[in-house]
């Protein structure tokens, strides 16, 4: 049996992508070229391996035997070929990174010019979009999430963690006054999440579990970026992201209020890889390096 790599990769993406025309697209080519790729194979297999129906494309018994050892094959050939090149001259390819935006503007981005100095051979694909991606589906070598990975076909591992912060404008608090305590909140103008009421419970330090401040907004955003403008430009009180709202408490564009009476809910950040990619040594030495970078800005912070 002469099985091409090539051959299997494609068939691995028809799988993934659920038709040929998607991996055509991908790779630029005719999807006459991919469906010889894939009769050439079924040749090979002498067996079919897609049920082709007016529904799409769906594997046989054989196609779903042949995806499990084709990707043990390519992860072992991208594995091979990554370990040989990284021992002469470091990690090198494309990386492509799924990230929502405001953590790839604020936290990402920033630490792209250093990551890139240490590993000139690099080269990153920032997918910026605050869904849930599949990563295998759309390519991603790593996800950066703030939850765990729900399933054993993905590896995560933590990089670092973020708590959330009270923060107004000097600009704000110059015409509102500063809040002293919780209960003064009931006078100010504060900024929501609009599609999340969990994040509009501020939990009060050193009271039961269940104890929080409700959020009556003046403002409000289903997006991160937005509730940090909406604070930096006077409109309100935001809890945000203490890791996003760092720079600007540094620069004195934000003010950080009431640390000691609301909790910060620390939660973990995870950069999670397809179980079959994580040894990969472009991927170990961006997942490396984000774990570093992240965990001096924490020092820088406190």
């Amino acid at each position: 049996m002469q099985l091409q790599l090539d051959d299997l990769a494609l068939f691995a993406r028809i799988a993934e992508l659920g038709t040929l025309s998607a991996v055509a697209r991908e790779r630029n080519v005719p999807v006459s070229q991919v469906s010889r790729s894939l009769t050439r194979l079924e040749a090979v297999c002498g067996a079919r391996l897609l049920h082709r129906s007016t529904h799409g494309l769906s594997l046989t018994d054989e196609g779903d035997t042949l995806l499990a050892y084709s990707r043990r094959l390519l992860e072992t050939s991208a594995e091979l070929a990554a370990e040989l090149h990284s021992k002469s001259r470091g990690p090198s390819g494309w990386v492509r990174v799924s990230v929502s935006v405001v953590v790839a503007e604020m936290l990402i981005v920033p630490s792209l010019p250093d990551l890139c100095q240490r590993y000139p051979q690099l080269r990153i694909d920032i997918c910026a979009d605050d869904r849930l991606v599949d990563m295998a589906r759309d390519g991603i070598d790593i996800a950066i999430r703030t939850g765990q990975a729900g399933s054993d076909k993905l590896v995560a591992r933590q990089i670092g963690h973020f708590g959330r912060t009270l923060v107004a404008s000097p600009s704000y608090l110059q015409r509102f006054g500063r809040p002293l305590s919780v209960s003064d909140l009931d006078a100010h103008r504060l900024i929501a999440h609009s599609t999340n009421p969990k994040l509009n419970r501020w939990p009060v330090r050193g009271r039961e579990p269940d104890a929080a401040y409700l959020v009556r907004p003046h403002a409000r955003s289903d997006n991160a970026a937005l509730l940090l403008a909406l604070a930096r430009e006077g409109v309100g009180i935001a809890r945000v992201w203490d890791a996003l709202a760092e720079r600007f408490i540094r620069r004195g564009e934000l003010v950080a209020l009431l640390q000691d009476e609301l909790e910060a809910q620390r939660l973990p950040i995870f950069a999670v890889v397809l179980q079959e990619r994580h040894r990969l040594p472009k991927i170990r030495a961006c997942i490396d390096y984000w774990a570093e970078w992240l965990a001096h800005q924490q020092m820088a912070a406190t």
